[in-house]
């Protein structure tokens, strides 16, 4: 009797993973794709390099102001409906978008402002979103998961923009239209993913603190019932500042997740490669644009052969040194794509750095959520957002700035090498982060495991 109930048990968790995968799956190549053509079109109407530099910090700006109200907002209320709600606002901006497109536009001012309205809904979707994988399984299988998540953002960033292009290259507007679709797919499926068991006992087990009676509700009006924190609204604007700020306040007394999120954000400042990469592949490696997009493609199968090997053979022990040892590795590929004017051996090198940027990736992305509680992950995560997400575009900016003063390919060498120094750094000056043996939270196997179906393996920014 209890095997046949964790059987069901199983199968329900396994159905909910996989709608949210389907979920996330349309979300990304829905976004991956409204970029690119955003790209194009906004290059067509205004011919300026900038512009293109402008669309990227629009969208990045609303997660920076808002961090301290989306965090909240994903672990105040169910992260099912935020998210809903956000994918929902991005169907709208997509269909704006198509409406202009018709219009033979002339000035790329609204699509900016579009583009921030975009923005917004992403905010406040990105954390309910990132949130849920540690609401779906038990934290014990949540590796499993996240290699799958990771390798659903892989796909994604190869048929997004194929799709945008293909699209856009048939009629500049079809593709608005098609990624609104994706998005409202995404936002009616995300609805009907079901949290697991422990995230009613916690949720329970807090409300049973504060004498609430949730003893009479049946299960199915417990799953339906809006999940939020249980503790009380505060009172005042200052409580309320105090409770968002409590993401960062934890991040920074975890040494462990300090040390993960830190080491992140300073290997992708330093290490801008693919900002450069333009200009390597004409100065250095004598390719067109063929070559360089082959050189792109190998940051994608780097990523997605070590993603289908975490799959198969997930890293589970000594996992802060293979972190730092990833970190590592990145800079070291990052190196030899400066110094090399072979272009095997850069396509080589970048295969490398990708590879290693997908452990770091899988580990940090299993780590966050387990050392955060789960009242407090949305807030954790949007400032993780924030971070990694200003060190992307800073990156970029970095890596261009040293570019013009000493040109690409010491630019190159320079990040890459400034990488492996904060491996080094790191390791000396987080030794918690490098003692971190398992993730943390993991739950033994229960003995009858074996009597449950085997989990199909299935192959899977970047980072992101």
């Amino acid at each position: 009797m209890v095997a046949q109930e964790e059987h069901d048990t199983f199968l329900a968790e396994r159905g909910s993973v996989w709608r949210f995968l389907s979920a996330q799956a349309c979300a990304s190549v829905g976004a991956i794709a409204l970029t690119t053509v955003l790209g194009l079109q906004v290059w067509e109407l205004t011919r300026r390099e900038l512009s293109l530099g402008f669309l990227g910090l629009v969208e990045f700006l609303p997660a920076l102001l808002l961090v301290l109200v989306t965090g909240t907002v994903a672990d105040r209320f169910d992260r099912r409906r935020i998210a809903s709600l956000g994918l929902l606002l991005q169907t709208v901006v997509a269909a704006t978008l198509g409406w202009y497109a018709m219009s033979d536009p002339t000035s790329a001012a609204p699509i900016f402002a579009l583009v921030l309205c975009f923005g917004v809904a992403r905010a406040f979707t990105a954390p309910a979103v990132r949130s849920m994988p540690a609401d779906l399984v038990p934290y014990r299988r949540l590796p499993w998961l996240t290699v799958r998540y990771s390798a659903t953002w892989q796909v994604s960033a190869i048929v997004g923009p194929v799709l945008g292009g293909v699209l856009y290259a048939v009629d500049p507007v079809a593709p608005f239209f098609v990624v609104a679709g994706l998005f409202l797919a995404a936002s009616f499926v995300i609805t009907t993913v079901r949290y697991a068991a422990h995230v009613h006992d916690v949720r329970a087990g807090a409300r049973t603190a504060l004498a609430e009676p949730l003893d009479a509700m049946e299960p199915a009006e417990l799953e339906d019932a809006e999940l939020t924190t249980p503790a009380a609204p505060p009172a005042s604007v200052r409580e309320r500042v105090h409770e968002a700020m409590e993401g960062f306040r934890f991040i920074r007394r975890e040494p462990v997740l300090l040390g993960a999120i830190t080491l992140d954000l300073m290997a992708v400042l330093f290490g801008g490669a693919l900002a450069l990469l333009p200009a390597l592949a004409e100065e250095r490696l004598g390719v067109g644009a063929v070559g360089l997009g082959w050189l792109r493609a190998a940051v994608g199968i780097g990523a997605a052969l070590m993603t289908l090997a975490l799959a198969i053979r997930p890293v589970q022990r000594r996992i802060g040194v293979v972190l730092l040892v990833a970190v590592a590795m990145f800079g070291v590929g990052t190196v030899a794509l400066g110094v090399t004017t072979s272009f095997a051996v850069a396509f080589v090198a970048l295969m490398v750095a990708s590879a290693a940027d997908a452990i770091s990736v899988f580990i940090r992305s299993t780590l966050v959520p387990l050392v955060t509680p789960d009242e407090m992950r949305g807030r954790v995560l949007a400032v993780e957002m924030v971070l990694i997400g200003a060190s992307n575009e800073l990156g970029a900016f970095e890596s261009g700035v040293t570019g013009q003063l000493f040109g690409p390919a010491i630019a190159v060498v320079m990040g890459g090498g400034a990488s492996v120094v904060v491996a080094v750094v790191w390791w000396f000056a987080f030794p918690a982060l490098r003692r971190t043996d398992r993730f943390p939270r993991m739950e033994p196997s229960p003995p009858d495991e074996s009597a449950l179906p085997a989990p199909v393996e299935t192959p899977p920014p970047q980072r992101g």
